[in-house]
């Protein structure tokens, strides 16, 4: 499962680094400017290419390598937009601390440590980690959180029975941390890495394929293939029940409209599994190289409220990688053997 590289031109960095002087000190707390404004999602009209069918072309391959955070950081409160100029300081602090030669960086990681002005970053994996030479370049823009309602740019909070549920999987995961395959992470085991994927900067590409009647949606991860009916039919029976859930879509517009429901109870989404998850994308193209992707999450049983994020996906003349997941998967031979290993030392132990 190796991720991608791509390099950063000298060009490039000599322009972060002639920025790295400036202060998040003395810029924090500035007005947005009117570029951060225009770097909004949606904020400019588009006439997109179409399809023979008349609908907006999606086709291609789209890349998610945002480094915003999901939820707005505690250091950002109250702030919907960054200026250009503390753009310009996050993207020089980046090029400095993930130069290659520190510890792989995932997720919301890259975007804190450069906030919080990070000297070095060191992986949190107790086994060890390979360096950020091999990780995707993020792209940072005027955002502060992919969360756009609620407007402070955080998750809901969890309803009772929800934290119960996420209790009662700490506490399994606790005292059985491998005893056979199904306890490890679905991701580990090469399953999936399920639906909507928000995460950011590890083989997070997807490819678009447009038909009249289906819209199918390739997931670089474990190359799966959400293939989605456009034709009106029904969802399937409440008591059919699938890893991604069922898709149904439409076109609002210019805007490719899909609503997902029936998802297993052992599907999981932001490390919750809940079989009354619905989720409704929209997908707007809103410029020659990109596609705002909103994502609506609606959970009675997990959060208090519904909640929405923003994801811009960008075009790439990358392709989509064949993932051998399955092949390769030495990590879940590591898990197992190591946790037999810690049992048969626990044995000992406790028999002499």
């Amino acid at each position: 499962m190796k991720p991608r590289l791509i390099a950063v031109s000298r060009e490039a960095l000599a322009v972060v680094i002639a920025v790295g002087s400036l202060s998040w000190s003395t810029i924090a707390g500035q007005a947005p400017s009117a570029g951060a404004q225009a770097n909004a999602p949606g904020a400019k009209s588009y006439v997109p290419p179409r399809t023979a069918d008349g609908h907006p072309d999606l086709q291609g391959v789209w890349a998610n390598n945002d480094a915003t955070p999901l939820e707005r950081p505690k250091e950002l409160q109250g702030r919907t937009f960054l200026t250009d100029a503390e753009v310009a300081v996050l993207k020089s602090r980046a090029a400095e601390l993930f130069n290659g030669e520190t510890d792989a960086a995932f997720g919301d990681s890259v975007y804190l440590a450069v906030l919080k002005e990070a000297k070095e970053f060191k992986s949190t994996d107790k086994t060890g980690n390979y360096n950020h030479f091999w990780i995707v370049d993020r792209e940072f823009d005027n955002r502060t959180a992919l969360v756009t309602d609620p407007p402070d740019g955080r998750i809901p909070e969890l309803t009772p029975q929800a934290k119960q549920r996420q209790a009662a999987d700490a506490e399994y995961r606790r005292l059985h941390p491998a005893d056979g395959p199904e306890d490890l992470p679905l991701s580990h085991r090469c399953v999936t890495f399920g639906v909507p994927r928000l995460g950011a900067g590890y083989n997070s590409y997807f490819q678009i394929f447009q038909a009249r009647d289906h819209v199918a949606i390739g997931q670089e991860l474990i190359h799966d293939v959400r293939l989605i009916p456009l034709d009106g039919r029904p969802h399937v029976d409440s008591s059919v029940r699938q890893w991604h859930g069922d898709p149904r879509g439409h076109w609002e517009g210019d805007t490719l409209v899909v609503e997902t429901t029936n998802f297993s109870a052992k599907s999981r989404f932001q490390g919750l599994s809940s079989e009354n998850l619905r989720v409704v994308e929209r997908y707007t193209r809103i410029g020659p190289k990109t596609i705002q992707w909103d994502v609506t999450v609606n959970d009675p049983s997990t959060w208090t409220k519904p909640w929405t994020a923003t994801v811009l996906l960008r075009s790439t003349p990358d392709p989509i990688y064949e993932m051998a997941c399955h092949e390769g998967n030495d990590g879940m031979v590591g898990a197992l053997s190591g946790h037999r290993a810690l049992e048969n030392e626990a044995a000992k132990k406790s028999s002499r």
